[in-house]
């Protein structure tokens, strides 16, 4: 006897865009999430650059960065604001997320204005453990782990070809 839990129909089995809609609420993807990045530099301006968060439900609301040479200046549309109009701006623009785009000495110091303007998760590109506080939920990016991944994964499969 087939067992559909909460989403399946009996006789029917599955409805995809009934399943579709309930995996998207259940993975936080069916409503629009605003986002704060810190950092615009090389890989700040890429993430604005970004076409695919809108298309999976994330709005860049705000970008800040340090720099006097960059404040003020646009980014993809996005204004770059000053560092410490940040907590004003995260409540004025109910921003939930933050994207740490900054050298690793300063992203604690990013990660900390961040949540304590409010935000309740962060991912983090700099490559550095950050100290969050419990209730706030992170992510780490690091590009050379990933590489490392995928450097593994194509040298194992060279080891296996070899006669």
């Amino acid at each position: 006897m087939a067992h559909f839990g909460n989403f399946g129909h009996p006789g029917i089995g599955y409805r995809c865009d009934e399943l579709i809609g309930e995996i998207r609420r259940i993975l936080g993807t069916d409503r629009k999430w605003s986002v704060a990045l810190v950092g615009v530099g090389n890989l700040g301006r890429a993430l604005l650059g970004y076409r695919g968060f809108e298309s999976q439900g994330f709005s860049l609301a705000a970008a800040f960065d340090s720099d006097p040479a960059k404040v003020g200046t646009q980014v993809e549309g996005i204004e770059i604001l000053p560092i410490d109009q940040l907590p004003q701006i995260v409540a004025d623009r109910r921003i939930e997320l933050g994207l740490v785009a900054v050298p690793g000495p300063f992203a604690q110091a990013a990660a900390d204005l961040l949540v304590a303007a409010g935000v309740g998760g962060i991912v983090n590109f700099a490559p550095v453990t950050l100290a969050l506080p419990e209730g706030v939920s992170q992510v780490g990016v690091d590009l050379a782990r990933e590489l490392e991944q995928v450097a593994f994964a194509v040298a194992s499969r060279l080891r296996a070809e070899l006669p």
